[in-house]
């Protein structure tokens, strides 16, 4: 089972590279007169750089201690970058400003910044096993994330890349469809917090995050080798797969955590 300490690491490496990459979105995203809010995204790409560097120097081996101040560093880091893109998606809601950042994707990438730091939150209070409603919970959260970056890639597609655009349509479907599912799941816990439920649950899902997991990897290499048009750019492509893999591995811990439980 990972310790606090490795749990945090694992935590941190994946979601601050993340987080990076959000500052670095927005900013290209915004008008070439609004300098502004252009250095203020670019200023947290340094932020999580350090950040990363530091949890490079850290392994399972590091002090708890350590681990722990290091949880509210990355924590505070991650209120401020969530903070800018709730900003963000005022201005651009309240018409204030006109930006190519669609309010959907500020709004994603700030619910992100949110699970992040309430992660972070969690570890330091000593929440490692998933409890049955987290495994529901958890997921309601990524199946909403797959849902986004579906519509995202049919938005950024060329329109003349119609099967690929159709594609992306039917993958929001369905985890809109799965989405709406753990919703329902999640509306009637604690009753719903059955193994059989729960088994089947995580088994349907990690059939859909497959397919769309290759189909990100798919579209990622195309783009790469600029086989197909679209306006995503390569580390946009490449970010939303390892985020579909992340959510697979997820799944792979719960199943196990379940599975444990039976013996």
């Amino acid at each position: 089972m990972p310790t606090f300490v490795t749990q945090s690491l694992e935590e941190i490496r994946f979601w601050s590279r993340i987080m990076k990459e959000h500052a670095f979105f927005l900013s290209l995203g915004f008008t070439s007169d609004q300098t502004e809010l252009i250095q203020e995204a670019k200023q947290f790409i340094p932020v999580f750089e350090r950040i990363e560097e530091q949890a490079s120097i850290y392994n399972e081996t590091t002090d708890p201690q350590v681990i722990k101040q290091f949880n509210i560093q990355v924590y505070q880091a991650t209120t401020y970058i969530w903070a800018y893109k709730r900003k963000v998606l005022g201005l651009i809601i309240s018409c204030k400003i006109i930006s190519n950042n669609f309010p959907l994707l500020v709004d994603h990438t700030s619910r992100e910044a949110y699970y992040f730091a309430k992660r972070l939150k969690e570890l330091n209070e000593g929440k490692l096993i998933p409890l049955p409603e987290a495994i529901i919970q958890e997921n309601v959260f990524f199946l909403k994330i797959m849902a986004d970056h579906s519509k995202f890639i049919g938005h950024l597609l060329d329109p003349s890349e119609r099967k690929l655009v159709d594609q992306a349509r039917e993958f929001s479907h369905d985890f809109d469809q799965l989405l709406y599912q753990a919703q329902d799941l999640d509306h009637m816990r604690p009753q719903s917090e059955t193994r059989p439920l729960l088994d089947q649950f995580l088994d349907q899902n990690r059939v859909s995050v497959v397919a769309l997991r290759d189909f990100k990897k798919s579209a990622r290499d195309l783009i790469e080798a600029c086989k197909i048009k679209s306006i995503i750019h390569p580390l946009l492509a490449d970010h939303v797969y390892r985020e579909a893999d992340h959510f697979l591995h997820i799944i792979d811990a719960f199943d196990a955590h379940l599975t444990a439980q039976k013996r």
